[in-house]
């Protein structure tokens, strides 16, 4: 069955006995954190029964983290007054994150002056185990509502960050990640067997980037190569994508690759 969802699971953050038991694990912020997650495959605001179930969290103890939360500024009610959704201080949050995070920082120019030659959508994406994260978004002439925002995630399996990340990765993490990905596709296109993945890998270690066509949105086009810390372990990759209809698969290798590469190796820590 294909699918369509504005996020894609983040994989390694179901917390075990022994880390909630240890004395400085505040259980009261991972319920808060639990609510405020319940917005993360939400498509309309959400009403106190159905942020307490999909938090995981009793109604009554819903009812006063959201009132809390709304008292903060983290959670308001929607316009139409037909539930909750997050409130503009998460908007703070994020301004935090990428002011200070130093990848972000030093790619942002090097890849504004690669959007300004390439004249296709250029991303950069972190690394976040079963998804990779788009952290800088530089659009083309062509643009859904997905697309344009910082935050939205795919599937490290199906992607062509995620692919080029992947390649960096020993060979057993790459099959525990595959293993434990929702493998569901998005298009006809998506590949979702673990040999034909672990070959498309492998194909993308050789060549240095990755090619992906038609496997989150039918039609698109990507090119993806990793960026590495000075350890050289991948912690996030660049992409650039276009068009089916105006680009073939050789046509557009051809002509973003070299470019595309030059600017990933510019980022990356050596």
């Amino acid at each position: 069955m294909a699918r369509n969802t504005t996020r894609a699971e983040p994989g390694l953050r179901d917390l075990n006995e022994d880390q909630r038991a240890d004395p400085l694990f505040v259980r009261s912020i991972e319920r808060a954190m639990q609510v405020l997650s319940a917005f993360n495959h939400a498509d309309q605001p959400m009403s106190l029964s159905q942020i307490a179930e999909a938090a995981g969290v009793d109604r009554s103890a819903a009812q006063r983290m959201v009132h809390t939360l709304r008292v903060l500024g983290y959670i308001e009610r929607d316009d139409m007054g037909r539930g909750f959704v997050p409130g503009i201080r998460i908007l703070d949050h994020t301004l935090d994150f990428l002011r200070l995070n130093h990848l972000v920082r030093r790619a942002t120019p090097v890849l504004q002056e690669l959007r300004k030659t390439v004249r296709e959508r250029v991303d950069l994406s972190l690394f976040d185990d079963l998804r990779v994260v788009y952290a800088v978004r530089l659009q083309s002439k062509r643009q859904t509502f997905y697309t344009t925002l910082v935050g939205h995630s795919v599937p490290t399996f199906c992607s062509s960050g995620g692919w080029a990340i992947l390649s960096k990765l020993p060979e057993d993490r790459v099959r525990d990640i595959l293993d434990r990905s929702d493998r569901r596709p998005f298009t006809p296109e998506t590949i979702t067997d673990v040999p034909a993945l672990m070959e498309k890998i492998a194909e993308t270690r050789e060549q240095g980037y990755s090619l992906a066509v038609g496997q989150i949105l039918t039609g698109e086009i990507a090119v993806g190569f990793p960026v590495l810390d000075a350890d050289g372990a991948p912690v996030a990759a660049i992409h650039v994508a276009g068009s089916q209809s105006e680009w073939t698969p050789a046509d557009f290798t051809n002509r973003f690759v070299p470019l595309a590469s030059e600017a990933a190796r510019a980022i990356s820590q050596y």
